[in-house]
């Protein structure tokens, strides 16, 4: 049953194809903050991410982003940027990196390959080394804080939520659309996790009543909200220019909230 949900998941993912991003990159093009490419390694392999730093005179937290199904995409490290103009350090890493080509997501777009199911070829423990090494990274920035959370859509939003099972230096998860981990694993979580999800996405959410009496049984923290009307990948959706009313009501209800919770760390 819980492979059925995840693989239904992902199914909506894909069904949602993010379209060109143009507006995206446009956007990001344009931003004033500092952007870089940085390859994090651990172990026998590295891989690449995208860090934004924010425009701010004080030490600031850290903010490890997860990208969609999709790969890291322009919408993606856009998304970054947005977090890093609010004050925070934003490290994306790029999953598929140095799995399937020699470089990342943009060389298997450009040579045709399936960003989808290399993705889901990609194996749970290395994901895990690589963002475990991700926040490492973060937490020894100059310009870090030293406090480090953890978010993801989609795909890495059930990401985000396993995460929390393997890392217990996180602050705080902020789950997009993303289904839980198993309740046996729930016990290892550390921080509390924020959940925020699509009134028109049944399969994802579906799985929040039960995820979060499994949670308190647990004695978790375990916040859900649900936006009434907004179909699953609302973030992206949200901000695209042919945005429905319901994504774009939802997107910035989700950001606001966000950044409140983002204040608490």
């Amino acid at each position: 049953m819980k492979r059925f949900i995840l693989m239904s998941a992902l199914f909506l993912c894909a069904a949602f194809a993010a379209n060109a991003q143009d507006w995206a990159k446009t956007k990001l093009e344009k931003s004033p903050r500092h952007q870089e490419w940085v390859k994090i390694k651990h172990g026998d392999r590295e891989v690449n991410c995208f860090i934004v730093y924010p425009e701010v005179k004080d030490k600031a937290p850290t903010i490890v982003l997860i990208h969609e199904i999709f790969g890291l995409t322009d919408w993606a490290r856009e998304m970054a940027d947005e977090l890093a103009a609010e004050g925070y350090i934003v490290i994306a890493p790029d999953l598929l990196y140095g799995s399937v080509t020699n470089g990342g997501t943009e060389e298997l777009i450009k040579s045709g390959g399936n960003v989808g199911k290399a993705i889901q070829a990609l194996p749970p423990a290395q994901i895990t080394a690589d963002l475990d090494a991700a926040v490492d990274y973060a937490a020894k920035l100059d310009a870090s804080n030293g406090k480090v959370v953890v978010a993801g859509f989609c795909w890495g939003g059930g990401q985000s939520f396993r995460f929390t099972t393997n890392n217990k230096a996180l602050k705080a998860a902020f789950v997009f659309y993303g289904t839980p981990p198993g309740e046996g694993d729930m016990a290892r979580i550390n921080c509390p996790v924020y959940g925020f999800y699509a009134g028109n996405d049944a399969r994802v959410t579906a799985t929040v009543p039960h995820a979060t009496e499994q949670m308190k049984a647990a004695g978790k923290t375990y916040e859900p909200v649900i936006y009434d009307g907004a179909g699953h990948g609302f973030m992206r959706a949200g901000e695209a220019p042919d945005a429905s009313d319901a994504n774009k009501k939802a997107r910035d209800a989700a950001f606001q909230r966000w950044l409140e919770l983002l204040k608490k760390i």
